[in-house]
């Protein structure tokens, strides 16, 4: 479902270049620094088995995650040997708790990235060193900490019960593509007055904007109660989102289709935590940068539910709503100061509350370049 969000492109022109084309004819406004500080998602644990390396993408780097043979510990570290660069990530090998370079077998301590064997020299130099990321384990997912200035981690990722008891299994993933900075993601569960709009008609009258709102759908409506509001001391780097959803026929409400939704924001970055009914759902947007002015894929990782093995990761009623954002995201402009009535207060408080993860050094969009970096 990556290549949704966008309108059919014209004969002879693929998805993909009808994506780009959209990208690069987009005004993108004047955006927000380009990444909050906070902790990101890397990869899924189960990607990293115990003794292997494997290559991952991170705020526009690329780093090598690996598992130490002896105690299991998850690292993270720059993907690139500062001898001679090789890519310590593809044809490394990991030993005891270092991580060995394919090229000539300099090997770097996960822990802070401290070069501590060179094969064919008495000594290491003690600067030889890789850098090493603030790391940690969580719901299945390896983090990594980032801030602009260097400073230490001032919050943990908080750990989901049921997941580390195995309540909770993992039913697989659903990962989609927006063309939008990070911060308009979660901003959309204080933009109470879109969900009443966008998400009120049926699912039945699909994702594409074009058609997703007519007349002959007008006997039922998706109706929805939102609140939305920044947590209290010692938890100010997070906000919650309570929703309350009902369908209704002709004006009589369907209890089957009620759901009442749980969503839980932690820093800017991070992601956040969602209940619904039986199960957790745990978006974590990554920011990847490329050619095209920015690109914030979401890339969630596992959705644990108590739902039968071959259920789908997301039902399609979610996915349907979901990707009338997508086509919303991948399509619209970052206004820094937009014009808002009175009912749209909660927008306000909302980027109130994100610019405490940004930094006075927090870098910011200049130009593109041909590259995957910014």
């Amino acid at each position: 479902m990556h290549d949704t969000g966008y309108l059919p492109p014209e004969a002879g022109v693929t998805r993909e270049d009808a994506a780009r084309n959209v990208a690069r004819r987009r005004q993108r406004g004047d955006l927000p620094p380009v990444y909050p500080n906070g902790w990101y998602r890397v990869v899924d644990s189960s990607r990293v088995p115990r003794g292997q390396v494997v290559p991952a993408s991170y705020l526009g780097e690329q780093v090598a995650v690996f598992r130490g043979e002896e105690g299991g510990q998850a690292s993270v570290l720059d993907a690139y040997c500062p001898h001679l660069g090789a890519n310590l990530a593809v044809g490394g090998q990991v030993r005891g708790g270092c991580l060995e370079c394919p090229f000539h077998g300099w090997r770097f301590r996960g822990e802070d990235g401290r070069c501590v064997h060179i094969p064919y020299s008495s000594k290491v130099p003690e600067f030889a060193r890789v850098r090493s990321w603030e790391s940690c384990e969580r719901n299945g997912t390896v983090y990594a900490w980032y801030h602009c200035d260097g400073g230490e981690p001032t919050w943990q990722v908080p750990e989901v019960e049921e997941i580390s008891s195995g309540e909770w299994q993992y039913r697989g993933r659903t990962e989609h593509t927006i063309n939008a900075h990070i911060q308009e993601i979660p901003e959309n569960a204080a933009d109470v007055a879109h969900i009443n709009h966008l998400h009120s008609p049926i699912i039945l009258s699909g994702s594409d904007l074009r058609f997703s709102n007519p007349p002959r759908w007008g006997f039922t409506k998706h109706l929805w109660d939102v609140q939305w509001s920044p947590e209290a001391a010692p938890n100010l780097h997070c906000s919650r989102m309570l929703l309350h959803h009902h369908v209704t026929v002709w004006g009589h409400e369907l209890p089957l289709a009620t759901i009442d939704v749980v969503a839980r924001q932690v820093s800017g970055g991070g992601g956040g935590v969602g209940l619904v009914g039986g199960g957790v759902a745990l978006p974590c947007p990554p920011p990847l940068p490329s050619r095209a002015p920015p690109h914030s894929p979401p890339v969630p990782p596992p959705i644990p539910s108590r739902a039968p093995p071959h259920s789908p990761p997301v039902p399609p009623p979610s996915r349907a709503q979901f990707e009338r954002d997508l086509m919303i995201w991948n399509n619209k402009r970052y206004v820094s100061r937009p014009l808002l009535v009175k009912e749209d207060a909660l927008i306000a408080r909302h980027r109130r509350w994100y610019s405490q993860f940004y930094s006075d050094n927090s870098p910011r969009y200049s130009r593109s370049r041909d590259s995957l970096d910014w």
